[in-house]
């Protein structure tokens, strides 16, 4: 944690100071950076021995346990609370059809692109491995551009639809992700039939949401009861965690119970339970909060780079995955989205935006990371690390002049 946040504090410094990027792209690209040329010093100068030792201190920081049994409850806590619920139940059939439907269609169209593309450069990658990496890559963490997108004053519902689409589809993505890798490491394929993966499917999503509503109503009348910001930051802090790790126990999609239960307490406890004095402090400790854990995610994103083994096959098979993952994205919330908007205007141009919107993040590599040793990890972590940075530099960077292309007037949508 000490090396995080000095790092983070470092490249903040910098990044404030000489570039100006955005502060997630800004940190992502100087830890990489720093560790490229770190690992480009020990290759010229023989015997330093930095390469190994830069993997020594990355292999410390185990970043599938941080990000997925800690970061991402608070973080996803963060986003919710943020959420206008009135906006988001206005467009729940598309927020809906897009964490749900698009990401199963995007788990299958990748598995099968990277499929042929296994095949076409002799990576032997087989079939449920392929379906793994559908599942880890389709999640998006588009809400950290939300900031860029009011900015180029897109319509209130098209943030909506961007802010609940990937806080949901990070729970959904999780649950496919545990169940396609279940699959994988299986020797009893057969146990893994369709209506199986569907029960499976359909109790964690749907019971995460029960029990986020349940736990999210309990801390609402606690909180009513109470008048002290500090009492009522300690519930919000309790009811992300504490929700997160119940739904482990139970079964269910984490994930999913505290993204519910953050838009529960963002939109009715906050103007319902709480004191002006308190909603602020509140709203001020949650963001200072998610900009911390951020700034240390993406650093750590930029370090693991070091514990990746290049491999010319690896490095080939990535460029041709990265267009091939927003062709996806694109189809994807197309064939989901398209037919509940037929008959709203600059539909094309929105399905644009949430294509290019579609960020790829944390998650993503914590999944890779987390998956067992074998013959397919290497390649799966090193298309994962590529599609992702290229997602957080490319197109977080080119969103804003990119949305006021396609959107040059304001959108219904």
């Amino acid at each position: 944690m000490a090396l995080l946040l000095v790092i983070s504090a470092a490249l903040s410094y910098l990044n404030y100071r000489l570039f100006r990027l955005p502060l997630t792209v800004g940190l992502l690209v100087g830890a990489a950076v720093g560790i490229l040329i770190l690992i480009s010093l020990d290759t010229l100068v023989p015997g330093l021995g930095l390469k190994s030792e830069i993997k020594s201190v990355v292999g410390s920081i185990d970043l599938p346990t941080a990000l997925l049994n800690g970061f991402l409850a608070f973080l996803l806590f963060a986003g919710a609370l943020q959420v206008n619920s009135a906006d988001m139940f206005a467009r729940k059939w598309t927020i809906l059809a897009l964490a749900t439907l698009a990401t199963v269609l995007s788990t299958g169209l990748i598995a099968a692109s990277l499929l042929a593309i296994s095949w076409l450069f002799g990576l032997a990658i087989s079939l449920p491995w392929c379906l793994v990496f559908g599942a880890l890559i389709s999640p998006t963490d588009p809400v950290s551009v939300l900031d860029v997108l009011k900015r180029v004053g897109i319509p209130r519902h098209l943030q909506a639809t961007i802010a609940g689409e990937s806080l949901f589809n990070d729970g959904v993505g999780v649950v496919l992700f545990t169940l396609m890798l279940s699959l994988a490491t299986s020797h009893q394929l057969q146990e893994f039939g369709a209506s199986r993966v569907a029960t499976l499917f359909l109790l964690e999503a749907v019971g995460g949401g029960l029990l986020g509503l349940a736990l999210g109503y309990v801390a609402f009348l606690l909180m009513r009861q109470v008048d002290d910001y500090n009492v009522e930051l300690i519930f919000s802090l309790a009811l992300a965690s504490g929700t997160y790790s119940l739904a482990g126990v139970l079964g269910v999609s984490g994930p999913i119970a505290v993204v519910v239960a953050g838009i529960l307490i963002g939109n009715h406890a906050m103007g319902r339970a709480m004191s002006e004095r308190t909603r602020q402090h509140l709203t001020t400790f949650w963001h200072l909060l998610e900009g911390l854990l951020n700034a240390m995610l993406f650093v750590t994103i930029g370090l693991e780079i070091a514990a990746i083994d290049v491999d010319v096959k690896n490095i080939v098979a990535l460029v041709a995955m990265v267009p091939m993952v927003l062709a996806t994205r694109w189809l994807s919330v197309t064939v989901s989205a398209l037919p509940l908007n037929l008959r709203l205007p600059h539909r094309y141009a929105s399905l644009l935006i949430l294509t290019w919107g579609g960020l790829r993040g944390g998650l993503s590599v914590a999944m890779a990371l987390s998956l067992p040793d074998g013959p397919s990890k290497d390649a799966i972590l090193t298309i994962t690390y590529g599609v992702v940075v290229f997602s957080i530099v490319v197109q977080g960077l080119t969103l804003e002049p990119f949305a006021r292309y396609v959107l040059p007037r304001p959108s219904k949508i």
